[in-house]
């Protein structure tokens, strides 16, 4: 019984890492919401990684698993946007343009009902999953916060951040296949596009720290287009 709840005990651990960023967002602490983001994902990897290993997989684990996933990569990153938003703009007037950074949220929705009802999900993901966006937003705050002026001014920007949201919000719900990093067997063939992936983004974060995760995120939407070219 212990063994089969393990999953699920990881799965709350995102959700708990959620609703504490949510806190830590509306208090402005952009940087601490971040980290707990980059901590939920390394439980949420965990929760289904361990669940396909003690074959611990059930319904209700799959449910609690979006609904965790709707409060940490749906709700959060749509109030560090949110946040950003307000920063960027000037006076009282343009403040209701921050409110459209909770599109993120609505997106985020669906993908993850769809993702929840699709059953062509299994070896691909169709649209961006919530968790990479959500990464690529939480890398915002800490890009502004360790590079220059010049990015500061790049990032802060209304329009930028509005037309990143749509962008984003889109991507969530498009019907393009894209790489899911889910191993049948850890050979060269049928892993081709996964391995360039993995290697890839090691060498960007690397040299370019929390500066590749907008350059990773461009590459696996890429990768994926190319991979599917190559397929067909």
């Amino acid at each position: 019984m212990i063994r089969r709840n393990i999953p699920n005990a990881l799965t709350c651990g995102n959700l708990l890492c959620g609703c504490i960023g949510v806190v830590e967002a509306f208090h402005n602490n952009l940087l601490l919401s971040c980290v707990l983001t980059g901590i939920a994902l390394i439980f949420d990897f965990l929760d289904g990684f361990l669940a396909r290993l003690l074959k611990a997989s059930s319904p209700i684990g799959k449910d609690l698993d979006s609904l965790a996933d709707m409060v940490t990569f749906g709700l959060l990153p749509s109030i560090i946007m949110y946040q950003l938003l307000m920063q960027s703009i000037p006076d009282l007037f343009g403040i209701w343009k921050a409110y459209l950074a909770f599109i993120i949220a609505i997106f985020s929705a669906i993908r993850l009902a769809k993702f929840n009802n699709d059953p062509r999900q299994s070896d691909t993901f169709i649209g961006v999953p919530t968790p990479a966006n959500a990464m690529l937003i939480s890398s915002l705050p800490f890009i502004v916060h360790t590079r220059d002026a010049y990015w500061k001014t790049l990032i802060i920007d209304t329009n930028h951040l509005l037309i990143l949201t749509v962008v984003m919000s889109v991507l969530l719900v498009t019907e393009v296949p894209l790489i899911a990093l889910k191993f049948k067997n850890f050979g060269w063939k049928g892993n081709e596009a996964r391995y360039v992936l993995i290697a890839l983004t090691v060498v960007l974060l690397v040299f370019l720290q929390f500066l590749a995760i907008p350059a990773i995120m461009l590459l696996y939407v890429g990768l994926s287009v190319l991979d599917n070219l190559r397929k067909k």
